[in-house]
């Protein structure tokens, strides 16, 4: 009897192993399947991606063609001749400095875009600009009198304050 416990135990034990097999055969036909499955969608995927450009590239063509015709339609314009830009009339008319400005700039009548240019000529030759922060300004005695007594400026104010001391006609 126990000679046949042994047998059966053995049957047993070689249906589980045979029944582990054909479940790891089965594991992997369905792991095969879905990595097919997936390549399948993404040729499928490709192949509508082409399609659609394809579709796009004849849309371009056609608006193309269409825009073509239109442009033979129409008659050809003239080509404006670009000259040189004509300046604002407000920008070149002749101001007249005040006194204080007129001992940086001159005391001619002079253009508003010119005595800006004066100014900064006086800057730049007297180094009276800030050597860390480039925007400020820092004044001479003439200076100090066109920025109504202040000693640093910064660049934007100080054609606030210099607009303050051109006398208009």
């Amino acid at each position: 009897m126990a000679a046949k416990k042994a047998k059966k135990a053995k049957k047993a034990a070689k249906k589980k192993v045979a029944k582990k097999k054909t479940a790891k055969k089965a594991k992997k036909k369905v792991a095969k399947k879905k990595v097919a499955k997936k390549a399948t969608k993404k040729k499928a995927a490709k192949k509508t991606a082409k399609k659609a450009k394809k579709k796009a590239a004849k849309k371009t063509v056609k608006k193309a063609k269409k825009a073509a015709k239109k442009a033979a339609k129409k008659p050809a314009k003239k080509a404006k001749k670009k000259g040189k830009r004509k300046p604002n009339a407000a920008f070149m008319r002749a101001l007249q400095p005040d006194a204080a400005l007129a001992a940086v700039v001159g005391t001619k009548k002079l253009p508003r875009t010119q005595i800006t240019k004066k100014i900064w000529e006086y800057i730049k030759r007297r180094g009276l600009q800030d050597k860390v922060n480039r925007r400020q300004i820092n004044a001479d005695d003439n200076l100090k009198k066109v920025f109504n007594g202040k000693k640093s400026v910064s660049m934007f104010e100080m054609t606030k304050l210099v607009n303050k001391h051109i006398i208009v006609d």
